[in-house]
């Protein structure tokens, strides 16, 4: 299938410090009235479903991420601020990258590597005392049988439909330490090879609105 996805530079005057949650707080506050921003239809209730936009920072550059509706809505919004607020914070905003595709999603008829390039969050606490216990190996298959497990809900999220199997192999990883809502989670950095298309940008996993799980293809 094809989806639509904005992906959006934010230059500032200085390099970006804060994480990409608040980022995505900058943005659920300026614009409240999307939905899809803040993933919640109203104060209590969170919109549970993939995140049509999702925020990144790398190197000291914002970077946002939407997706089939979310990419329209921020085209509405992408030029609605010349600064934004991250905590105690205020960056000007000198330049904005705006990148309007039509990108591929789904199952290919060839092997494609990717990498992370944020912490990929396979595991829950409970999930992680549960990897300590086991051998290389069985590590190794649980992350793997993890991450297909988050295409397939990328893909139901999306509404694409898997007819095939998913062939995936994980390379070798590195652990971070992570924090999520001041909880402490352990991410994985490093590639992995997958017979699936997935769009530079997205993310996988845990958080993925959060920065989290963000996915590059690899081109020898």
């Amino acid at each position: 299938m094809h989806l639509k996805t904005l992906h959006l530079t934010l230059k500032s005057d200085r390099p970006i410090e804060e994480s990409a949650a608040k980022l995505r707080g900058f943005f659920a506050t300026r614009f409240n009235e999307y939905a899809l921003l803040h993933q919640h239809i109203n104060v209590d209730k969170l919109l549970y479903k993939y995140p049509r936009i999702q925020y990144k920072i790398s190197e000291g550059t914002a970077f946002v991420l939407g997706i089939e509706e979310g990419a329209e809505v921020l085209k509405e919004i992408y030029d609605k601020y010349d600064t934004i607020q991250l905590g105690e914070n205020v960056y000007t905003i000198v330049e904005r990258g705006i990148a309007l595709k039509e990108v591929e999603f789904g199952i290919s008829t060839e092997i494609i590597t990717y990498e992370f390039i944020t912490p990929w969050i396979a595991l829950s606490q409970h999930n992680y005392h549960r990897y300590l216990e086991l051998n290389r190996e069985a590590r190794r298959e649980l992350l793997r049988r993890t991450l297909i497990g988050n295409i397939l809900s990328a893909s139901k999220g999306l509404d694409y439909v898997v007819l095939d199997a998913i062939k995936l192999e994980i390379g070798r990883l590195r652990r971070r330490r992570c924090e999520i809502k001041g909880t402490s989670f352990i991410g994985f950095l490093g590639r992995f090879m997958v017979n699936f298309m997935i769009p530079d940008y997205m993310g996988l996993g845990k958080s993925v609105s959060r920065g989290f799980g963000t996915v590059r293809r690899l081109v020898f």
